[in-house]
């Protein structure tokens, strides 16, 4: 027997977009078997155009909708879906993208091909809200190294998805017991960051380079992507110093628990990991409000290469520690 495939998808007031991907999944070469629809309280034509979609879809293909009379938010909305997914591999799907043709098809040959794979993600074509493709790749935008691809695909996941997160929801596929052990999903971490290190946590992850959806960029963008201009990243260093360090501490004490939890051994490299970057972002929360007073702290972690191993930035945040104004 095949690996049963269901797609999770969230709808939030999407009806300018939603038609243009639930086309695209009925446009499938490989058909999944289930779409579970998690509407967050829809006040426009969303639910319009679910009822239509459901009316549509051929009898192989169930469809299952599941409307919250008060908003959930993202991250609960997608975890209501991802709950009532019945197959063995699940898709994640936002409204307002366009998958390409072959999407569950490949996916589908993926996780047959590779019983240890528990997540895989890819690139994704940026569109603007017409469709007019945009001049970077969601890789490109997110500034993916070839060494980031390469440690991947050699098993290091774990470590290069601690640092920061690569896997974007909308790319992503995972196996269902995947999602019964890393349920629910904490408050500090969005759906995708989470299961993807978690997964990394569990077994392997896969990269895909080929862009296997158009991921829309526009104004009601809930989460989306900008460009990796110089402007922007000089203007993250000089950002006011909030809640930001404290809120990377809280996502790494969360981690950390859940690993415990899960039974990762003690001795474990990945625990280890795990406690590690809790103790790097605890030493970044308590760095003294006077510029001149962090040059010790920051140099003395650095020195170890703790920032090129545990911060997203790297050398910039060494930067963003030493130069950030206080609130």
């Amino acid at each position: 027997m095949g690996l049963r495939v269901s797609v999770a998808l969230c709808t939030r007031n999407g009806g300018e977009f939603l038609r243009s991907q639930l086309e695209s999944i009925l446009s499938q070469d490989h058909l999944p078997d289930e779409v579970v629809i998690s509407d967050d309280a829809s006040t426009d034509n969303t639910t319009s155009l679910i009822e239509e979609f459901a009316r549509i879809a051929p009898p192989s293909m169930r469809v299952r909708v599941h409307a919250n009379a008060v908003a959930l938010g993202v991250r609960d909305n997608f975890s209501q879906a991802l709950r009532h997914c019945t197959g063995d591999i699940v898709l994640l799907s936002d409204q307002d993208d366009v998958w390409r043709s072959d999407r569950v098809r490949r996916t589908v040959a993926e996780f047959a091909h590779r019983q240890e794979l528990q997540l895989m993600f890819s690139d994704a074509r940026l569109i603007d809200d017409a469709g007019r493709v945009l001049p970077h790749t969601l890789f490109e935008s997110l500034e993916v190294t070839p060494r980031d691809k390469r440690r991947i695909r050699l098993g290091d996941a774990f470590a290069v998805l601690l640092r920061r997160n690569l896997a974007t929801g909308a790319t992503t596929a995972l196996r269902n017991d995947l999602i019964q052990r890393a349920l629910p999903i904490p408050s500090p971490w969005l759906h995708d960051e989470w299961l993807a290190i978690i997964a990394s946590s569990l077994g392997a992850v896969a990269i895909v380079d080929k862009p296997l959806i158009d991921y829309r960029q526009h104004s009601s963008n809930v989460i989306g992507v900008a460009s990796p201009t110089m402007r922007r990243k000089i203007a993250r260093v000089f950002e006011i110093r909030g809640d930001r360090n404290e809120l990377l501490r809280l996502r790494a004490a969360e981690l950390v628990t859940k690993l415990k939890a899960l039974g990762i051994p003690s001795i474990s490299d990945t625990l280890a990991l795990a406690e590690q970057k809790l103790e790097f972002e605890a030493s970044r929360t308590v760095l003294p409000n006077p510029r001149i007073r962090r040059l010790r702290p920051v140099l003395n972690v650095a020195r170890f290469h703790l920032y090129e191993q545990f911060s997203s930035q790297g050398l910039k945040d060494i930067i963003r520690d030493l130069l950030q104004p206080h609130r």
